[in-house]
């Protein structure tokens, strides 16, 4: 009987040790769940914000892609337009050079009129 009377005394006394303990379960388990959504939501951001980013580095890529062959087709086109500027002055200065013998024959043809 002693030892029923202590096993009740010793329940009654655990008894709000055990009413806390399941209450602070609970409440742990409530955190743990808001923790995990909040975690899943964040993901979802996360996983959301990068794909949006990944978008945005791809079409930066492309774009980039697309100005370089641009710039392949200038700079082409560029040296072909340098060759024309090139061979324009030669033909230009060859040009001023006859203009010139064209004219200094033409002075001596004059002082050869004028001599006789």
């Amino acid at each position: 009987m002693v030892e029923s009377v202590q096993i009740n005394d010793l329940e009654l006394t655990l008894k709000p040790f055990y009413r806390r303990a399941s209450e602070a379960e609970e409440r742990l388990s409530r955190l743990e769940a808001a923790i995990n959504n909040k975690k899943d939501t964040g993901n979802e951001e996360q996983l959301k914000m990068v794909n949006d980013l990944q978008s945005k580095l791809e079409a930066a890529n492309a774009e980039l892609l697309l100005q370089r062959r641009e710039a392949q087709v200038l700079a082409a086109e560029n040296e072909k337009l340098q060759y024309r500027i090139i061979h324009l002055l030669r033909s230009l200065k060859n040009a001023d050079l006859k203009l010139e013998q064209v004219k200094a024959l033409e002075q001596l043809e004059s002082l050869k009129l004028q001599d006789s």
